[in-house]
Order: C-alpha cells, then sequence, then structure tokens
C-alpha cells in the first residue's frame, strides 16, 4: 500500500540561507561562490527578485562561514579574520563611509544560554560614542554605541519599537544586528555564521519571531550576523537516520578491511568515507522507510512528533562555553571591521 505524504502541509524551518538552497531539487539561478582558506569555507549567495521569491527569502548578499573547532585559539582566530573581511565586504556594499556612525545590536535573552550570543556579543564591542561626545578621537575610531534590549517576554515592548526608538535618539548610519539562528542540520549548530544585508527577525533562533528589523522598517543599513544555535527535534531524528545509512554501509563495505585492525572502530569517522546504501539496503534494513527520500522522513518525523508537542528545540551540552568563543569571535571581528586601529 502507498503512502502518499503531502510535503506542502510542513514546512521544515531553517534561518540559513545556504540550506534552503541545498533543498531545492534546481537550480533556480542563484549566484554563488564558494571558497576556502585555512579549512574555513565561505559562501557567497546574491539572491534577486526571482530567486528570493522561490525560496521565501529577502533580496540581498548572504555569507556562510562554516568551520569546526573553535576550541582552539588558531582556528577562532582565523574564523574572526574572515568574519572581519566578509563584514567590510558587506559594509562596502552598502555604501557605508569611514566616518558613518553604527549602532551595534544584540538581540536575545541572555538568561538563555542558546539564545544569548547577541547579548554576549555587545560584551566584546568597543563602544566609543561617549568618547566622540566628549572629544575627538585619534583617527582609526569608528562613532559606534551599542545596546542589548532584551526580549519582549522581559520588556513588555517589541524589540524593534526599543530599537527605532532608540535609533530616533543616536541617529546612527547603519545597523549591525546579532542573533541566534536555527539550523536544519545537526552538523552546522555552533559551526557557522550568516552574514546578511537583508535584516533580521529577533527570535528567530528559538522560534519565536518578532517583528523584522531591516532597511525597510528601520530606514538605514542593517547588516545581520547570525549563528544556528537550536535544532528541532525532527532534524535530529532525520538526521540519525541519515547516519544510520552511513554507518550501516561503511559497516557492510569496510568489514574486512586491513584499516579496521588497526584502528579502534570507535574512533573511525565514517561520514568522511565515500560509501552510500544502495536501494535494496535502504529496504531491507527500513522496510516501509527504506523507500522514503530524505524529505519525506523529515516531513513524516514532523507528522508523529508536532501533534504531541515532541518537536523540541534542542541545543548541545556544552552551549555556555561555544557562546563564550562564538561572541569573542563575532563581537572583536565586528571591532576589526568598524575601527581601522583595532587590529587583534
Amino acid at each position: 500500500m502507498n503512502h502518499e505524504i503531502d510535503l506542502s502541509k510542513y514546512q521544515i524551518r531553517t534561518d540559513l540561507v545556504l540550506e534552503t538552497i541545498e533543498n531545492q531539487i534546481e537550480n533556480n539561478g542563484f549566484e554563488k561562490t564558494t571558497y576556502k582558506e585555512n579549512d574555513i569555507q565561505v559562501t557567497q549567495v546574491t539572491l534577486d527578485e526571482k530567486s528570493a521569491h522561490m525560496i521565501d527569502k529577502k533580496v540581498g548578499d548572504y555569507i556562510t562561514i562554516e568551520f569546526q573547532d573553535i576550541t582552539d585559539f588558531h582556528n577562532r582566530e582565523n574564523v574572526k579574520t574572515i568574519v572581519t573581511k566578509e563584514l567590510q565586504s558587506l559594509l562596502k556594499k552598502a555604501n557605508v563611509k569611514k566616518e558613518d556612525r553604527c549602532l551595534v545590536i544584540g538581540l536575545g535573552n541572555k538568561k538563555s544560554t542558546p539564545d544569548a550570543l547577541g547579548p554576549c556579543t555587545i560584551d566584546h564591542i568597543l563602544v566609543t560614542n561617549h568618547l566622540f561626545l566628549l572629544d575627538t578621537p585619534e583617527d582609526g575610531f569608528r562613532q559606534v554605541c551599542a545596546i542589548s534590549p532584551g526580549v519582549m517576554g522581559e520588556t513588555g515592548i517589541e524589540t524593534s519599537d526599543i530599537i527605532y526608538s532608540v535609533i530616533q535618539t543616536t541617529k546612527p548610519d547603519f545597523v549591525i544586528a546579532i542573533d541566534a539562528l536555527a539550523s536544519q542540520a545537526i552538523s552546522r549548530v555552533n559551526k557557522t555564521i550568516q552574514m546578511s544585508n537583508t535584516g533580521i527577525h529577533p527570535g528567530s533562533g528559538v522560534g519565536n519571531n518578532r517583528k523584522e528589523i531591516s532597511q525597510e522598517t528601520l530606514g538605514i543599513p542593517v547588516i545581520a550576523i547570525g549563528v544556528p544555535t537550536v535544532v528541532d527535534a525532527v532534524t535530529i531524528v532525520s538526521d540519525t537516520i541519515k547516519y544510520l545509512h552511513k554507518f550501516y554501509a561503511f559497516q557492510k563495505d569496510f568489514i574486512n578491511h586491513p584499516m579496521r585492525k588497526m584502528i579502534y572502530d570507535g574512533h573511525i569517522n565514517y561520514l568522511n568515507k565515500e560509501v552510500e546504501l544502495n536501494e535494496n539496503d535502504k529496504k531491507e534494513l527500513f522496510g516501509i522507510m527504506g523507500h522514503f527520500t530524505e524529505e519525506e522522513t523529515k516531513t513524516l518525523i514532523n507528522e508523529v512528533l508536532t501533534p504531541i508537542g515532541y518537536n523540541l528545540m534542542i541545543t548541545p551540552k556544552e552551549i555556555d562555553f561555544v557562546i563564550q568563543h562564538l561572541s569573542d569571535i563575532i563581537g572583536n571581528g565586528i571591532n576589526q571591521a568598524l575601527h581601522e586601529k583595532v587590529t587583534h
């Protein structure tokens, strides 16, 4: 008996444009370039009106920086260098001049660790606005102020209304906003930074969208920086099934390989191996589910978990440690991009 799944009923959410594009069956004219530097992969995507409409995203430039271990000092410095370079590129595209004033906004809730990226980043921002009010600092520093407006649950005020009021008072020329995002791949959680010139929706990382913060709503350029810190349970289960496919294929193909006699199995990263299950193996191992595509599997799991309230938003156990490092990378990357005198 065939089970027809209506994919149109469900939308597996991701805030990453790169993942949205990867989900497209056809290349719908997306302008995409990729380069690698110090084991860090950078993907630059430009969406015009047609391609943006196809994936329900905004027209503009999106930069995705993918990395692995940021517990290592040198790796963090390499990521920070790329963040600085790509942010400077976005500022240039927005026609931001050296003398333009900046407001840095840390969105999110510091009491909720997965949502604390924005407020923690503000702690690293070099604020200079008060110095300009007292006197003119030496060349090489930009006029910068920063704010962490909190969340509506704490203040009772729409975040975008607070920001608009601050902008009316401080009158910056452009905004940089930092927030937590959501991913639909375990492998990208805390290992991806997305930057764009299209604005941001506060709280998107924890599934609590508020009013948009963008050039259309504020009247000045808005650069958004985000890191996926959470995934939903649907993603975890479906990715585990995908990894199970890979693991089974690896065990089958490498059962008598000499390498297995030299390396303990638990230390072999089978995801890096060029092995895949064929259709017969999938059907033998998973029965009816062996017929499903990856998207159909996600949709079925969504059908199972969502009605009973178990499609939880989940974050890694070391999130507090990682947020410290990510906020350092982004905060100091912003400092280097904004102030010529700041070099490290």
